[in-house]
């Protein structure tokens, strides 16, 4: 059974940082899309950082030079670390797993595994 735990979320001020966490147990799908997403209250989930089968890494541009999406394989664990936060960057964030595709991360639909989600609200 897939099980992804995020954790690291909390409240800040504008301009400050958290790093988020998503330990992944159960997932076999070595080089598959793996990413964090977030949603806001009335609004779509979005995609924030992803990482491809090669390693190449994707970000919204909303995040492009402040988060940073990384994995540590050893320790089975996805990071996501937010600077410079704004209080736009308040959502819910999710990380998630696909089995279905190696390149194409961008797309919600494509994603199978998710964890229960780490609230971020960044004051101003």
């Amino acid at each position: 059974q897939v099980q992804l735990v995020e954790s690291g979320g909390g409240s800040v001020q504008a301009g400050g940082s958290l790093r988020l966490s998503c330990v992944v147990s159960g997932y076999t799908y070595a080089g598959f899309c793996m990413g964090w997403f977030r949603q806001a209250p009335g609004k779509e989930r979005e995609g924030v950082a992803h990482i491809i089968t090669d390693g190449t890494t994707l970000y919204a541009d909303s995040v492009k030079g402040r988060f940073t999406i990384s994995k540590d394989n050893a320790k089975n664990t996805l990071y996501l670390q937010m600077n410079s936060l704004k209080p736009e960057d308040t959502a819910l964030y999710y990380c998630a797993a696909s089995r279905r595709s190696r390149w194409n991360c961008l797309d919600v639909r494509l994603y199978d595994y998710w964890g229960q989600g780490t609230q971020v609200t960044v004051s101003s």
